[in-house]
């Protein structure tokens, strides 16, 4: 079954809402997964504290207002697990996406924080750290700088980018059973871009 929620993670008391829906419509919770993001294209040189601020407060304080809220359910459950999705550029940097990548930088150390808070728990923190990845955001992206989907150029040694399902695999298996070992771990998800 699936259930649709719409919120503002960035708000507590909404990401609270969203935790309780999906306890009251699947009677309880065992695995969140933290996918939501914005992001802001400048130089570091020309900031908008804003934009920082706004983008920081979906990307890193949504999620951690998501786990807040979902502690007690996922404590409840008994061997759960957090997935954050957060970036290979979040290990590597790149020129423009200061905001995006020192965020997603933010996630990866708030996961090895909360494993080692929330084991004693049985909950289980991992990160998927995509790559360049095919998505209709990415291809609207192009498309507004007049290219089509086949000028795009992948910044991986596997010279191509990601389908979506390749990115969602590695978080279904961190969620799972199958990766009941595994806590605090950044898994690259990215065709090897980061090893470059």
């Amino acid at each position: 079954n699936v259930a649709a929620h719409v919120a503002d993670i960035s708000i507590p008391a909404e990401a609270a809402n969203a935790v309780a829906r999906a306890c009251a419509l699947f009677g309880g919770l065992s695995v969140l997964v933290n996918n939501a993001a914005v992001r802001y294209v400048a130089p570091v040189a020309e900031a908008d504290p804003a934009q920082w601020q706004a983008l920081f407060a979906v990307n890193v304080l949504g999620a951690l207002n998501c786990c807040k809220a979902a502690m007690p359910a996922l404590r409840a459950a008994g061997g759960a697990a957090i997935v954050n999705v957060a970036s290979a550029y979040a290990a590597i940097g790149r020129k423009d996406f200061g905001a995006y990548d020192a965020a997603k930088s933010a996630l990866l150390a708030l996961t090895r924080t909360l494993a080692h808070e929330e084991a004693p728990h049985g909950i289980r923190v991992n990160a998927v750290c995509p790559g360049g990845t095919l998505t209709p955001f990415t291809i609207g992206r192009a498309a507004q700088r007049g290219l089509n989907e086949a000028a795009l150029q992948p910044d991986a040694p596997l010279d191509r980018w990601a389908e979506a399902h390749e990115v969602a695999y590695p978080i279904l298996w961190l969620a799972s059973d199958e990766a009941s070992f595994v806590t605090g771990a950044s898994l690259m998800v990215d065709g090897g871009t980061s090893i470059k």
